[in-house]
C-alpha cells in the first residue's frame, strides 16, 4: 500500500463561564493537559485515513495509523469529521484528545489508494486512549469537552481550567459540575460557578469542593 502522510496535532479544549460573584465573567483558558504536538501520521489501512473505528499509535513525530489488533495501537477513532474543529459537530463526551488532519496530496488515488493523485480533505479525528487513563471521563482533568463530573480551578485573570477531580492532576480542584442545564437560572441555588458544555444543555452548574 501507498503512504499518506499528514500533520497532526494533539489538542484539549476547554472553556468556561465564571459566576458572577466568584470569578470574573471571561472565557476560560486552554486545559493543563492541552499539548500542541506538530508531526506526521502515515496511513496504509482502510478506505480512509483514521475513519471510525481504526487506531493510531503515538510517537514524537506525529501518529500513524496502525492495525487496531497490533501492539503499536494506543487509540481509535471514536468519531470522525471533515472541516474544521471550530465548524463541526462536537467530539462524543468521553474523548481523550482531538487528531486535526490537515488537507494534503498524496501519491495513491482517492483518499490516498488506488493509482494517480488523490486528497486528504481537512478534518479532525475524536480519540480514545485504548488503555486507562481516560482525561475525557467524567472527573479525568482532560478531553475536548467540559462534562458533568468535571472538576476545574481558578487559573486567574477571571479564567478557570480542568483538572483531575482526585488531584492527580497537579492542581486542587475547586468546583466540580454537577448538572447540564439549558439557562442558568435553571441551576441549584448552591451553584457557585457556571460552565459553558456546548450542545443542548450549554450550562453547567457547578459547585465548591
Amino acid at each position: 500500500m501507498r503512504n499518506r502522510r499528514i500533520a497532526g496535532v494533539l489538542v484539549t479544549l476547554f472553556v468556561a463561564l465564571p459566576a458572577a460573584g466568584c470569578l470574573p465573567a471571561s472565557p476560560g483558558a486552554p486545559a493543563d493537559s492541552a499539548r500542541p504536538t506538530a508531526g506526521t501520521a502515515v496511513s496504509g489501512y482502510g478506505a480512509r485515513f483514521l475513519a471510525v473505528g481504526e487506531c493510531s499509535s503515538f510517537g514524537t513525530a506525529g501518529f500513524t495509523e496502525v492495525p487496531c489488533t497490533g501492539e503499536r495501537a494506543a487509540a481509535r477513532v471514536v468519531a470522525r469529521h471533515d472541516g474544521a474543529v471550530a465548524d463541526g459537530p462536537p467530539c462524543p463526551a468521553t474523548t481523550d484528545f482531538v487528531l486535526h488532519i490537515a488537507a494534503q496530496r498524496t501519491n495513491g488515488g482517492q483518499d490516498g489508494h488506488g493509482d494517480g493523485a488523490g486528497t486528504i480533505p481537512q478534518g479532525y479525528a475524536c480519540m480514545r486512549n485504548l488503555e486507562p487513563p481516560h482525561p475525557g471521563d467524567p472527573g479525568g482533568g482532560g478531553g475536548p469537552r467540559t462534562v458533568v463530573g468535571d472538576c476545574v480551578y481558578g487559573s486567574g485573570r477571571g479564567q478557570v481550567r480542568e483538572t483531575a477531580c482526585d488531584g492527580s492532576g497537579g492542581r486542587r480542584p475547586q468546583y466540580r459540575v454537577v448538572r447540564a442545564v439549558t439557562a442558568r437560572d435553571d441551576c441549584p441555588a448552591a451553584t457557585a460557578l457556571y460552565v459553558h458544555l456546548g450542545g443542548d444543555r450549554p450550562v453547567g452548574c457547578a459547585r465548591r469542593v
